[in-house]
């Protein structure tokens, strides 16, 4: 699934896309909105909210869109063909640009007054305004018998991590990601190592904790299974964790990530 570094990117290609332009196409292909038209409005703006997009348009309405695990948004020439196979869920289009939403998990149009609707539940966005470490701390901690690992993927406690950047924090805090969440000793510096990592990578076009962006280097231990572990050779470990059918793939190093 995306993650917030790549919905932020997404975001951004939207903006500059679509922002100040009238919509000459207004294409919506779920059954709900089939008969939704927003043309001849004026596009706001785009922004991310952790995995959520918000593309605000003229007259105070809002199109919320997840890309959950296969969507995506691709930016071509207004007028371009779509794709054959593609399975189109949106297209909205100006006289310049057009923006094809693809296998979107989510598409919701809500008043724009109204977006908490859809993303008030979640807890600081990690490359948001609104991030403080002190309340994603304070949200983690509300369940203080809940593993570290699940407790990062809860996106009411902190938004934009995926299993990507939860493998990639917790082993730059040398946290295992079976511990207990209340048996962290610096939960803030995890959190701030996770803002941080986001940061670093917002527009970049792929994760990189390692320094080094080539090919099979650039992580530490997502993707890594059964290979030497970067830092001390200990082989690493992959798993899942979360309940059925919730659960989510996690790869971590025994020895530089203990209990």
């Amino acid at each position: 699934m995306p993650e917030g570094d790549a919905v932020y990117r997404t975001a951004k290609r939207l903006r500059e896309a679509l922002d100040d332009r009238e919509l000459t196409r207004s294409d919506f292909r779920v059954p709900r909105y089939a008969t939704a038209d927003l043309r001849g409005r004026r596009v706001l703006t785009t922004v991310s909210r952790g995995k959520n997009l918000l593309t605000r348009v003229e007259g105070g309405v809002t199109l919320h869109t997840h890309l959950r695990m296969d969507g995506s948004w691709r930016v071509t020439r207004a007028g371009a063909p779509l794709r054959g196979g593609d399975v189109v869920r949106v297209v909205l289009a100006n006289s310049v640009w057009q923006a094809v939403g693809i296998r979107l998990g989510v598409v919701d149009l809500l008043p724009t007054a109204r977006e908490d609707q859809v993303v008030g539940h979640l807890g600081p966005d990690l490359l948001g305004s609104d991030w403080d470490t002190g309340k994603a701390v304070a949200n983690l901690l509300k369940d203080p018998d809940r593993t570290i690992g699940e407790a990062l993927l809860d996106q009411r406690n902190l938004a934009g991590i995926g299993t990507i950047w939860r493998a990639e924090t917790l082993f730059v805090t040398r946290v295992g990601p079976w511990r207990r969440t209340g048996d962290v000793a610096d939960l803030a510096g995890l959190a701030e190592t996770a803002h941080r990592l986001l940061v670093e990578n917002k527009n970049e076009h792929g994760p990189v904790t390692t320094g080094d962006p080539r090919p099979g280097r650039a992580l530490f231990v997502y993707g890594r299974a059964h290979l030497p572990c970067r830092v001390c050779g200990t082989i690493i470990e992959r798993g899942e964790m979360g309940s059925q059918p919730q659960e989510r793939v996690i790869y971590w190093c025994p020895r530089c990530q203990p209990g």
